[in-house]
């Protein structure tokens, strides 16, 4: 009889033979690690996953495997390659295949990229499943490349609404992939509306709350680390975060948009930290409108990341006044740790959110009105709306333990 191995540790489970046998021929424990192939293409990919890798490391019935490919190699956009070293985890192949994503073409050429290597990639190491993440262009690469070679797929963050190119994406994985986790319920019970079977869609939370519940307060110099230009306001005073990345369906109005913001912050003189946006169409706008802005305001108490660790994010995020912008972030996080956000244009229309969240037109005049009134209002209660910590372990437990079935195999009632 075979048993799974479940008791010894990581390190013997790599390296012993795969029976035992008592002296005659009958085996007496045999054990497959399954193999979990995890492709992360962007900085906030790895963010949304960060603990469902440590949790798949850690687990001794499973191995990882790590690709990171296309704006998660970019310094430009965030490298990730750092932060995984340091979190000691294994990276298995890297995947340079990003262009120059300003545009359709460029996007649509470096998904087909992604295609023809990640296809080489589970070739040569045969995952027993291949994890994907959220709703970037990149990521129905992943989806492609493993259904086509018959390939387990599972995929975190589906069943979500946003405002722009993110849904067909997502919708597009969700209903290519075997096995689903998803942020919350409401999400979950979307995948099966859209006819996707109950038993293979679990309401894990995000991983990405699993950083809220894993931080502890910590006192760093964000100048010193991670450099940056603009001035060095004092942090110690309130101050702003802001991220706001083009609207891939709205890319040629991403230096209006971005210099609608800029121009609505500038008369209120408070400290604001601002970041990098994404690698999406329409980046070159947005890039533009930040450069001209910075050159002639260069007095402004404005400092301009490229990128910063998640723990560093993290505390930033807790300590600030406000978040402006259109990332998930506001929502998300900024929602988790009760900080007031001001969600601005249709990037994040349709997507759940906590009252922490206000909208406004993408206009100089509704951006500023937003942000006061949130700066009026102040903090709101913290929100379990997308978790409450725990959610990387909860789907590494499922890779786990979860028949792995492909769809064909499924047979209808």
């Amino acid at each position: 009889m075979a048993y799974p191995l479940r008791a010894i540790g990581k390190y013997w489970a790599k390296r012993l033979p795969a029976t035992f046998h008592n002296g005659n021929s009958s085996p007496k424990l045999t054990f497959a690690m399954r193999k979990i192939c995890v492709v992360i293409t962007a900085r906030a990919s790895f963010s949304r996953v960060k603990t469902v890798l440590t949790a798949i490391d850690a687990h001794p019935g499973l191995a990882l495997q790590i690709v990171v490919a296309a704006s998660a190699l970019s310094e430009r956009y965030g490298n990730i390659l750092p932060h995984l070293k340091e979190e000691n985890l294994p990276v298995t192949a890297v995947i340079p295949n990003m262009l120059d994503v300003e545009n359709p073409t460029a996007s649509a050429k470096t998904t087909g990229l992604a295609v023809i290597e990640l296809a080489t990639f589970l070739a040569n190491h045969s995952p027993d499943v291949v994890v994907t993440v959220a709703d970037r262009f990149e990521t129905i690469a992943t989806a492609i490349a493993a259904v086509n070679m018959n390939i387990p797929l599972a995929h975190i963050q589906g069943g979500e609404i946003t405002g722009n190119i993110d849904d067909r994406i997502r919708n597009s994985v969700s209903q290519l992939a075997d096995l689903h986790f998803t942020a919350t319920e409401k999400a979950r019970n979307r995948l099966i509306a859209m006819g996707l079977p109950p038993h293979k869609i679990h309401f894990t939370g995000c991983p990405s709350i699993d950083l809220i519940y894993h931080h502890k307060t910590i006192e760093f110099d964000p100048y010193k680390i991670y450099g940056g230009v603009g001035s060095q306001p004092d942090l110690n005073e309130p101050y702003l975060v802001v991220l706001q990345h083009p609207v891939t369906t709205e890319s040629n109005h991403s230096k209006w948009q971005i210099e609608n913001t800029l121009n609505a912050l500038a008369p209120l003189d408070m400290p604001v930290i601002w970041f990098w946006p994404n690698a999406d169409a329409g980046t070159a706008g947005t890039a533009q409108g930040m450069r001209a802005f910075r050159e002639r305001h260069f007095g402004l108490p404005f400092h301009f990341f490229r990128h910063m660790e998640s723990r560093h994010f993290i505390q930033l995020l807790k300590n600030c006044a406000c978040f402006v912008g259109n990332s998930s972030v506001g929502i998300r996080e900024c929602g988790a740790l009760g900080v007031p956000a001001v969600n601005i244009g249709t990037r994040q229309c349709g997507r759940e959110r906590s009252p922490n969240a206000v909208d406004c037109a993408p206009g100089t005049t509704a951006i500023v009105s937003a942000v006061r009134y949130q700066l009026a209002h102040g903090h709101y209660p913290p929100s379990g709306l997308y978790g409450n910590g725990g959610a990387g372990q909860r789907i590494a437990e499922q890779l786990a333990t979860v028949p792995f079935i492909l769809k064909k195999h499924i047979l209808s009632a």
